[in-house]
């Protein structure tokens, strides 16, 4: 009689991918007990969330309670109230970028490109919109809430772009690799309130940022402060600014590849895990599923990338681990 063989399906082997890239940091050492779940785990349970596109805590919870082999593959002998996996999950954002920030330094050292092009990144942000009703300025200015407007995430901030208007919520700012192939290098999630080009001189500032002999950026980037500092950590930011006027040169050839790869790349991180918009409310916890979204994808790359297939097949590969089809 033939033994039945159980393969595994696509989001458990999408677990065991991101736990093998999974990057140990150093950190300080708090006071009090040590932590009962460790941060790969819920690093692991983000992922999972933005797989099954369950974002709620108490649906994770239920979810696991039902699914002993994905308790098992996340790493859990026992499933944590719902209270605690919300807390948690509130508190994974630095962790994620953290670990978006270390994979980038795996891809800079495999993902070369051809001997004809510098080492090359470009930047930009995008604005996610909250859940909820909108919530005028006014009346968020002196933190009166109306009576009927409800479910409003009161984290969330206005600001205005000049393709989009005005949008309530929150901001990615993403940078990417340019040559050969379009793929998150870092990756921020912050208040809609705080500008583009601060996000990026805090980050430089704090030696956070991938620093690229050449990073390309738009106008909100080309502050004469933000590019000698950016010189001073030793590459060359270029902007529109830093374009002739009078005529066309190498710079322009160049700096049109902004568009072709960190645009192209928003599209693709969006799309791979249909994350358009904030899955849920408050700062923290769209930015722990959001900033997974692109460590998820960091991933896939880099697995496709070693194993020669096409790099852009992420979405499919998310789709299998969706439907939990054996590979």
């Amino acid at each position: 009689m033939c033994q039945h063989i159980q393969l595994p399906d696509g989001l458990s082997t999408l677990i065991q991918q991101a736990r093998e890239h999974f990057l140990e940091l150093p950190q300080e050492r708090k006071r009090g007990k040590p932590r009962t779940y460790s941060g790969l785990s819920f690093l692991l349970l983000a992922v999972v969330a933005v797989t099954l596109r369950t974002f709620k805590a108490s649906e994770l919870q239920r979810l696991l309670l039902r699914d002993a082999a994905l308790r098992q593959a996340i790493g859990w002998e026992s499933v944590p109230h719902r209270t605690t996996i919300d807390r948690r999950l509130k508190r994974l954002l630095p962790e994620a970028e953290a670990q978006v920030a270390a994979l980038a330094q795996q891809l800079l050292a495999e993902v070369t490109p051809p001997a004809t092009h510098s080492k090359t990144s470009a930047i930009d942000g995008r604005m996610y919109e909250a859940q909820g009703p909108k919530w005028h300025k006014k009346q968020r200015l002196k933190g009166y809430v109306p009576a009927g407007l409800r479910n409003v995430d009161t984290e969330s901030h206005w600001f205005k772009s000049g393709y989009r208007g005005w949008v309530q919520g929150y901001r990615l700012v993403l940078q990417g690799l340019v040559f050969p192939h379009p793929v998150p290098l870092w990756a921020t999630w912050q208040p809609n309130s705080i500008g583009e080009a601060t996000i990026m001189a805090e980050a430089l500032a704090n030696e956070r940022l991938a620093v690229t002999s050449i990073l390309l950026g738009d106008t909100t980037f080309g502050s004469a402060a933000l590019t000698a500092a950016y010189a001073t950590a030793g590459g060359w930011l270029l902007t529109p600014q830093q374009l002739p006027k009078e005529r066309r040169s190498f710079k322009h050839d160049l700096y049109a590849y902004r568009k072709e790869s960190i645009e192209l790349l928003f599209q693709r991180v969006i799309q791979a895990c249909d994350l358009k918009a904030c899955p849920s409310k408050g700062l923290n916890r769209n930015g722990a599923f959001v900033i997974a979204s692109v460590w998820l994808y960091q991933i896939i790359f880099l697995c496709n990338y070693r194993q020669g297939r096409a790099v852009a097949h992420i979405k499919e590969q998310l789709e299998l681990a969706r439907w939990r089809i054996a590979i």
